[in-house]
C-alpha cells in the first residue's frame, strides 16, 4: 500500500507542471490590457451562424446583427440551418438573413461550417465571424473587429459574457467562468503574444487563412478546438479583441450544464488524441504557440488523471485521510466563494444580484473533475440540443 501511494504521489508531482505552467502565464494578466486604435470601417464579413431547433432565439440573433453601427453593406448574415425540425430557417428569413441549405447530410456543426464556407469563400468576402444562433451582439462588435483586423490581425477571438446570469445560480456560473477566462487566460496571452482561446463562439477568420489552411475541415465535436490547433500548427496568433463583446445564453439547469461540459471535455479529448501527434511531429513557424496548444489539449487529461489519483490516495490515506479532506474541503468551498466575488466585480456583474452564483461557485468549478474522470473513459460523440429561452441582455436591447 505504501509503494502504492508513493507512486500515486509522483505522478501527481509530474501533473502539477501542468497547473504550474498555466499559472505562471496567468500571472501576466497584471500587465495592461491593449486596445486597437480605431480604424476606417474596410473590412466586408460574412457573419454566420450554424442553427440546429433555434427558432425562438434566432430572430434575437439577426436583429442585433443588423443593429451594429457598421455599414451595411460591408457585412452580411447567414444562416445555416442543420437537422431542423422546427421553424428555424423561416424565422431567420423574417429576421433578414440569408440562407445557407446544405447540400448532404449533416453530422455535426463542423460539418455545417465546413459546406458554408465552402459555398462562401468566392464570394469576396475578407473574413468570416463564426456565432452561435442563441449569441447577441454588442452594437460596436464588428467596427471593434475590424480595428483588429486593420492592425493585422489575422484570426480574432471576441469576450463572451453571458446573458442570463441572473436567471439561476448555474447561469450565472457560467458568467463568472467567463470572466476567469478573460483574466487568466486571454488576458495574460495577449500581453505575451500567444493565442486567445479559441473555444466556443464569437471568433473570426480572414479568408486568406482559410485558403491556408484548404478551408474549414474539422472531423471532431469540439470543432472551435480543432481549427484552433490547426492555427497553432500554422503559427497563426488568435488574437484577443476584449472590446468585441458577444453575449450567450447559458444553461439555467445544472444537469444541462454538465451534459453540455462532458461534451466540451469529450470534444477537447478527442482533438488532443487526433492531433497531438502532428502538432509534436510538424515543422511549426511559432513554436510558442504549439507549445501552448499542446498544453491546453493535454490539460483535460491531466487533470481527470490528477482527480484519480488524489480519489486513490484518499481512500488508502487511512482514518485521518477524511476528516483532513472534510478540512480541505470547506477551506476550498470559502476560497471558491471568494475567487467567485472577485470574478463578479472583475466581470461587472453586481454582487447582490449574483450571490446565488457566487455562493455555487465552487461546486461549479468542482464539478469539471468529475466531468473529466468520466471523458476519460466514455467519449461523447453525439450533440444534444440545449433549449434556449431567447433572453438579450439590456446592453442590446
Amino acid at each position: 500500500m505504501a509503494v502504492f501511494r508513493l507512486i500515486c504521489l509522483l505522478l501527481l508531482s509530474v501533473l502539477k507542471v501542468f497547473g504550474l505552467y498555466f499559472t505562471l502565464v496567468a500571472l501576466f494578466t497584471a500587465l495592461p490590457r491593449r486596445s486597437f486604435v480605431p480604424a476606417p470601417y474596410r473590412t466586408r464579413f460574412a457573419v454566420l451562424a450554424a442553427a440546429r431547433n433555434e427558432e425562438r432565439v434566432i430572430g434575437n440573433f439577426v436583429e442585433s446583427m443588423r443593429a451594429q453601427n457598421y455599414p451595411p453593406d460591408l457585412f452580411d448574415v447567414f444562416v445555416v440551418p442543420n437537422n431542423c425540425t422546427d421553424d428555424t430557417e423561416w424565422a431567420a428569413l423574417a429576421a433578414g438573413a440569408e440562407i445557407i441549405r446544405c447540400r448532404g447530410p449533416v453530422a455535426g456543426k463542423g460539418d455545417a461550417l465546413h459546406q458554408a464556407f465552402e459555398q462562401l469563400m468566392g464570394r469576396g468576402y475578407d473574413a468570416f465571424v463564426v456565432l452561435d444562433a442563441d449569441n447577441t451582439l454588442a452594437p460596436d462588435y464588428l467596427a471593434r473587429l475590424n480595428d483588429a483586423f486593420m492592425a493585422g490581425a489575422r484570426a480574432c477571438k471576441s469576450r463572451m459574457r453571458t446573458a442570463n446570469p441572473h436567471a439561476s445560480a448555474t447561469a450565472g456560473c457560467y458568467g463568472l467562468f467567463n470572466a476567469s477566462v478573460d483574466l487568466v487566460w486571454n488576458r495574460p496571452r495577449a500581453a505575451l503574444g500567444l493565442s486567445a482561446k479559441l473555444v466556443g463562439t464569437g471568433f473570426a477568420v480572414r479568408r486568406e487563412v482559410l485558403e491556408e489552411l484548404g478551408g474549414w475541415n474539422t472531423s471532431t465535436i469540439a470543432e472551435d478546438c480543432e481549427f484552433a490547433s490547426r492555427l497553432a500548427q500554422a503559427g497563426i496568433r488568435v488574437t484577443w479583441v476584449p472590446d468585441a463583446v458577444n453575449y450567450d445564453e447559458a444553461p439555467d439547469n445544472f444537469l444541462v450544464s454538465l451534459r453540455q461540459r462532458k461534451r466540451w471535455i469529450s470534444g477537447i479529448m478527442q482533438v488532443g488524441k487526433l492531433r497531438l501527434g502532428e502538432l509534436l511531429r510538424a515543422d511549426c513557424p511559432a513554436p510558442g504557440l504549439r507549445f501552448d496548444m499542446v498544453m491546453f489539449l493535454l490539460l483535460p487529461f491531466s487533470q481527470g488523471i490528477s482527480a484519480l489519483l488524489g480519489a486513490a490516495l484518499l481512500l488508502t490515506g487511512g482514518p485521518a485521510a477524511l476528516p483532513a479532506f472534510l478540512i480541505g474541503l470547506a477551506l476550498s468551498y470559502l476560497g471558491g466563494v471568494g475567487v467567485g466575488a472577485v470574478l463578479a466585480l472583475l466581470g461587472g456583474y453586481d454582487l447582490a444580484g449574483m450571490a446565488p452564483a457566487i455562493l455555487f461557485f465552487p461546486v461549479f468549478t468542482a464539478s469539471w473533475a468529475p466531468i473529466q474522470v468520466l471523458s476519460l473513459f466514455h467519449d461523447t460523440r453525439r450533440w444534444s440540443p440545449i433549449a434556449h429561452r431567447g433572453a438579450v441582455p439590456a446592453a442590446v436591447k
